[in-house]
């Protein structure tokens, strides 16, 4: 009696990444000369020494273009089926940027779609498209994640302008077994719309179209209890899902945890009772990115060799919303660009 093997899983494998930053590198002198702060300040508290701000003119899609043509060219295709974009600045309130995207891209009509999840965009639009594409709904589908913070920061405000960088990050995903390096092994998603005003944007919603205080335009955030909720709910996500697919924590080679602040990087390692030396750290050089701070510290983390071919990666992010999640792989031997 014969017997038919089963068949593998059928999962999202990365093929690409591509990255990019615009050429303007803003220190934390520059910020000290027109506000209330000193480099010390800003490195003792955030580990941050300089981000990348836009010009005039640039916008998140101009970040998101470049970045999608580099993670295209690292996977070696030219098509793709669908098009995922992670951002909290798009470039206009209606229509979605990702379609624009898209066509300068010459990837045709394709599906493209925003994900607004904040700082957990690109977890969350990784988990969209690897959705896609083990429902059979595609076979190869391009995840960006693209932010231009420096433009919804309030200039007078120290606890928000030294912190956020703009930048773009993508990958290629493309169907194939959940058995060889490079799937994406699972997700772990979760939020809590009960704190959603501790990172924020009072106005320019429906709820709130205009209003007389300026400030109310700008980013906002309540430092202390989101560090808090951070650590907590990526700790808590990146455990369950690593009971899921069956790592144990002593596993893991890397933790690539949302580029926010890297006392959070630590503690999150301290949570999972990692060593330190394990959390990917890159938000020194580009700041927050939000949405493109997991790809980025993928693509710096290549470059040096902190992550290589065969390593157990886990990325874990946190934002607004409240939003998180939570996946992992192992990483495969492709190319950076």
């Amino acid at each position: 009696m014969s017997t038919i093997p089963p068949s593998p899983r059928r999962a999202a494998v990365l093929k690409g990444l591509g990255t990019y930053l615009p050429p303007r590198v803003v220190s934390n002198e520059e910020l000290s000369g027109r506000l209330d702060t000193s480099d010390e300040w800003i490195r003792t508290r955030t580990g941050i020494r300089q981000r990348y701000w836009v010009d005039p003119g640039t916008a998140t899609g101009d970040l998101a273009f470049e970045a999608g043509a580099r993670a295209l060219k690292a996977a070696g295709v030219d098509s793709v089926d669908a098009v995922v974009l992670a951002t909290s600045t798009p470039d206009h309130p209606c229509p979605a940027t990702a379609p624009a995207v898209a066509a300068r891209l010459g990837l045709g009509t394709v599906p493209a779609f925003d994900i607004a999840a904040v700082c957990a965009g690109f977890v969350y639009a990784a988990a969209s498209a690897a959705s896609l594409i083990v429902a059979g709904l595609a076979e190869r589908v391009l995840v960006i994640g693209a932010e231009t913070y420096s433009g919804i920061l309030n200039p007078a405000d120290r606890t928000t302008s030294v912190i956020f960088g703009d930048g773009a990050g993508a990958i290629v995903l493309e169907a194939g077994s959940a058995e060889e390096p490079g799937a994406l092994l699972g997700f772990d998603l979760g939020s809590d719309g009960e704190r959603h005003d501790l990172i924020t944007i009072p106005a320019g919603g429906s709820r709130m179209r205009t209003s007389e205080d300026p400030a109310d335009q700008y980013f906002t955030m309540q430092g202390k209890p989101v560090f808090a909720h951070a650590v907590t709910r990526m700790g808590e996500s990146s455990a369950a899902l690593l009971e899921r697919i069956g790592w144990p924590t002593e596993s893991v080679d890397r933790v690539v945890g949302h580029q926010a602040n890297v006392r959070i990087l630590h503690a999150l390692a301290d949570f999972l009772g990692v060593e330190r030396a394990r959390a990917v750290v890159n938000l020194d050089r580009v700041g927050n990115t939000s949405a493109a701070s997991i790809p980025l510290a993928l693509a710096d983390a290549m470059l040096s060799g902190e992550v290589a071919p065969g390593d157990r990666v886990l990325l874990s992010a946190f934002g607004g919303g409240l939003a998180w999640g939570s996946t992992a792989l192992v990483w495969p031997d492709i190319t950076a660009a």
